[in-house]
């Protein structure tokens, strides 16, 4: 049965009127609900607007973006196929043009042969373009046609022509001759040092035996070629310095040098060999290498020393050990985090022991450099001594370092001496060694082999080479111009002797075998 409200109604015993203004309150909560609903909904909508809107913009920028993206890869297609090379028509009877040549052989100054190849077909291939392009035997044998022009070219003018000379060995007995030439009248201004485009190689020649009389008929040729040079720079060896005596009295009377930075290194020899706590050091340095390179303290591994010259590279030791004293010091540094302390002072401790010994060994280290540096940027001339006196300063503390100082100065006093008035010849070698540098560069692991017929490739290594340049010593020089200098200064190389050796055992292990299986 159906509830009656109207009889529902008599069971309440709340007046009327409290009844409507409940019900007036009610409905006012009601519609107060109801305005803020609306105004949520209200926002909402605007929310909902906004984000539409926002993504009507997005979808413009990503409608301009994928028309821009279509409109640069339509660019990139038509420089594809619009990419046009030069000219380069191929040169006599090679199958590349003097402007591929150039490319590849100055390429290969850098890289060497086989990067060069691999370089030069990435190069093409992400142009896009069809393109030939060399093998390494063919840029080897550009290269080394370069250097035979290079070694026949004339000098012209050469009243103050300065050679520098050294020898170079690479394993066996055989060593190189390599001789530098500079023009005193071209160097560069006081303040930059000579570039490898400063000089010219003379001659390049291998050889077992350089003696003084070897010597001699050496520098004899050369002053027969460019004439009597102005001076001669050398290290110092015997047969180099006495060699060249026989330039003295020949023409205006030949000047002979030596490298200054080698002397700073016998000086330091001098002072530094006998001293026990420094060859101590050398050992140390060894084992520490050993003990260390392969741990936790392998960021910290001394630097290699070498053996040849190792008076001519402290620095980097010297460098080393005062980092090392530096961090033992300073247990909180970054450099020591996950290194105990006492692991930090088992492996490392025992250099503070010559925290004094460095003082004395930087101070000397840094006489060295600052004159080097003098030497190589400001060259020899009348005064220089004096300058280096003022490079020095007179702040130096310990006896050692004076010593040097007085000695390296001295030195160079008595070399200007031998200077014309408002004359500047050089006085280092270092653009003779970073020559040989830039050999060893382009043979790479070759060197293990001991000298090869690549040695004929070093005199195009101190410059670019242009495709002028290239077609007018093609002109010049032949392939078999290279075959005939190779055959005159290479009999037999380490490396075929050692290819013979193994044919010869392989032979004769062959021949055994088959009297063995016929008999």
């Amino acid at each position: 049965m159906a509830i009656s409200w109207y009889e529902k109604a008599k069971e309440f015993k709340s007046p009327a009127y409290v009844i409507t203004a409940f019900l007036l309150r009610s409905r006012e909560t009601q519609a107060a609900n109801n305005r803020q609903l609306r105004e949520e909904v209200k926002k909402l909508n605007a929310q909902l607007d906004e984000q539409a809107q926002q993504r009507q913009q997005q979808q413009e920028k990503t409608n301009a973006l994928r028309r821009q993206v279509a409109e640069l890869q339509r660019e990139r297609d038509e420089a594809k196929q619009s990419v046009n090379l030069p000219a380069d028509p191929p040169l006599a009877t090679h199958g590349f043009g003097e402007r591929m040549i150039s490319l590849s052989v100055n390429v290969a100054r850098s890289v060497g042969f086989r990067g060069t190849e691999r370089v030069l077909e990435l190069f093409f291939d992400w142009l896009g373009v069809p393109q030939a392009t060399p093998s390494r035997t063919s840029i080897r044998n550009w290269l080394q046609r370069q250097g035979i022009a290079e070694l026949q070219q004339p000098l012209g003018p050469n009243e103050n022509l300065v050679v520098m000379v050294d020898h170079s060995n690479q394993i066996g007995t055989e060593k190189v001759l390599v001789v530098l030439g500079v023009k005193a009248s071209a160097l560069p201004k006081p303040g930059q040092a000579l570039k490898h485009e400063d000089a010219r190689v003379l001659e390049v020649k291998p050889g077992s035996q350089w003696k003084t009389e070897n010597m001699e008929q050496e520098y004899k040729a050369i002053a027969d070629r460019y004439g009597t040079p102005r001076a001669v720079l050398i290290d110092g060896a015997p047969e180099l310095r006495d060699g060249a005596k026989c330039l003295e009295n020949r023409g205006n009377g030949t000047t002979v040098l030596r490298d200054f930075k080698h002397f700073a290194a016998n000086v330091m020899k001098s002072l530094l060999g006998n001293d026990e706590r420094f060859q101590k050091v050398g050992g140390q340095i060894g084992s520490t290498r050993s003990a260390i390179q392969q741990t936790e303290l392998a960021h910290l591994t001394p630097p290699s020393p070498k053996q040849k010259a190792r008076f001519m590279n402290l620095a980097s030791t010297i460098r080393w050990m005062t980092m090392i004293i530096w961090l033992l010091r300073n247990p909180d540094a970054a450099a020591r985090e996950g290194i105990s302390a006492e692991r930090m002072q088992d492996k490392l401790g025992w250099v503070e022991q010559y925290a004094d010994d460095i003082a004395v060994w930087q101070e000397c280290q840094d006489v060295v450099s600052a004159s080097l540096t003098f030497i190589n940027e400001q060259y020899l001339f009348q005064g220089a001594a004096a300058g280096l006196q003022n490079v020095i300063g007179d702040s130096l503390k310990h006896d050692k370092s004076k010593e040097l100082a007085k000695r390296l100065i001295d030195f160079v006093h008595d070399a200007e001496q031998q200077l014309h008035p408002d004359e500047r010849l050089p006085m280092s070698t270092e653009i003779l060694e970073s020559t040989f540098g830039l050999y060893k560069q382009l043979e790479r692991q070759h060197s293990k082999s001991g000298f090869t017929s690549l040695l004929a490739c070093l005199p195009a290594l101190l410059k670019p080479h242009t495709p002028e340049g290239v077609r007018e010593a093609f002109e010049r020089v032949s392939a078999k111009d290279v075959k005939a200098w190779v055959k005159k200064h290479f009999g037999s190389t380490v490396a075929s002797r050692r290819n013979a050796a193994y044919a010869e055992h392989k032979a004769a292990l062959k021949s055994a075998t088959v009297q063995y299986v016929t008999t």
